[in-house]
């Protein structure tokens, strides 16, 4: 039994079913496609393509594409649970006693009892808690709802989610400008963050720095308060884009009834390596852990595993959306170097040009690829970072040998597929 419901968002967007990860996942790729389609249509020109009429993005056109795909893959989905035997039920449900979970359908209160239970609610967008935000700001859930693509856009963030929301905008042709609140990319390696924002900037997107958002209101105006040096400024745009970090879905569920330990800070599902909460016959899977890392392809694989085998969280790749994708597996040089010692890494690196750029002399040398070594373990390789085209296609290969202890003794002999840009991921500079 599968018990499946999230309330609306303020703005009254709903989601399809497949968790928040899933769908927020497809959105994403949807999007960037359409992104790199554009830079694709001006690079054809080099390769001798020739339009009869004008090539532009109609924002409607492809904004109602995927909510249409969204909503296919929905019913696909239903129709795979429902040959599998499993029963979906659209409601609420919250836990009331060790094995039993109480159910509103249709207003009317039904009591279900399971031996084991499994919580999977996933996350969603939160607010800053600041005058104005619920009223008038969008999160990632309300992009596609928008009726017409605003004039202009201020995305307020520091997450990779933010960034990837920044660029498909600002790829219809609209001003975007970037409020970080935090630093860029918390989590990430700095340096791969900061070139991320280096090529998105110089694309055009715009950043502000050291800033913070006090409320979101209707009218601009600029004040500077006479006893102070401090500059308030109302930033003029259309539309407001949070993306500030995601909240677990834990809270109204009855944990706390069965006494089900929760993180105070995040209150994430704290677990232990199966997956077990405090309560033995209560899992947690996905986004709700504390201290774990959240990706669509970990909850999938961690889901596949439940109760059969332990899943690995340490060597957790991941990908980045962003105009210029980045993919990541491993540590972060930073993480490295706090690991095991700044003279115990080597790191190697190389920026790269793919040969499908160079014919439309597109952004030389923007693509970087990082590999970090530990050295008294034979150079190992205990972080991997691509920033290209196709980045996460790239990384999938070398997680595998990373979890199988790959070495750069074992990167150098590796035979590269040429004319193909995986093959910089063997082919390094030092640091």
């Amino acid at each position: 039994l599968i018990l499946d419901f999230l309330a609306p968002s303020p703005r009254g967007t709903e989601r399809e079913l497949g968790g928040s990860s899933f769908n927020m996942d497809s959105i994403r790729k949807f999007l960037q496609q359409a992104t790199l389609l554009g830079k694709a249509v001006q690079d054809s020109q080099k390769y001798g393509w020739r339009f009869r009429h004008e090539v532009k993005l109609v924002s409607d056109d492809v904004l109602f594409a995927v909510q249409e795909q969204l909503k296919s893959a929905s019913l696909e989905l239903m129709r795979e649970l429902k040959s599998c035997g499993v029963f979906y039920l659209r409601a609420r449900g919250e836990i009331v006693a060790p094995h039993t979970v109480e159910v509103n359908v249709n207003g009317r209160k039904r009591h279900l009892t399971a031996e084991t239970l499994v919580v999977a609610t996933g996350d969603r967008p939160q607010y800053l808690d600041i005058p104005g935000d619920r009223e008038y700001c969008l999160t990632s859930e309300d992009l596609l709802s928008l009726p017409h693509p605003p004039a202009r856009t201020l995305v307020v963030c520091g997450s990779a989610e933010g960034l990837e929301c920044a660029g498909f905008l600002f790829s219809l042709g609209l001003q975007v400008t970037v409020m970080l609140l935090a630093d860029l990319l918390q989590g990430f390696d700095l340096k791969m963050a900061e070139k991320i924002e280096n090529y998105m900037f110089v694309g055009g997107v715009d950043f502000l720095h050291h800033c913070s958002l006090s409320k979101v209101q209707r009218h601009t105006q600029t004040h500077r308060d006479s006893n102070s040096l401090l500059l308030i400024v109302f930033v003029c745009c259309v539309q407001v884009l949070l993306a500030v970090g995601r909240k677990a879905c834990t809270s109204d569920i009855g944990l706390e009834c069965v006494r089900v330990q929760c993180s105070q800070d995040t209150g994430r599902i704290v677990v232990n390596e199966r997956d077990q909460t405090s309560v033995d016959h209560i899992y947690a899977i996905g986004s709700v852990q504390h201290g774990r890392p959240s990706t669509t392809g970990l909850s999938v694989h961690a889901g596949k595993l439940l109760r059969t085998t332990v899943c690995d969280y340490t060597i957790v790749p991941t990908v980045v959306l962003t105009p210029l994708e980045y993919a990541a597996c491993g540590l972060s040089e930073e993480r490295a170097n706090l690991t095991f010692g700044e003279d115990s890494i080597e790191v190697y690196h190389s920026y790269y040009w793919p040969l499908e750029w160079t014919l439309p002399a597109r952004n030389k040398n923007s693509c970087y690829v990082k590999v970090i070594c530990h050295i008294p373990d034979h150079e190992r390789v205990v972080g991997l970072h691509v920033m290209g085209p196709n980045a996460g296609d790239i990384l999938q290969g070398f997680v595998t040998a990373m979890k199988c202890g790959l070495t750069k003794h074992q990167l150098d002999a590796t035979v590269g597929i040429h004319p193909g840009a995986a093959q910089v991921s063997i082919l390094f500079f030092l640091h």
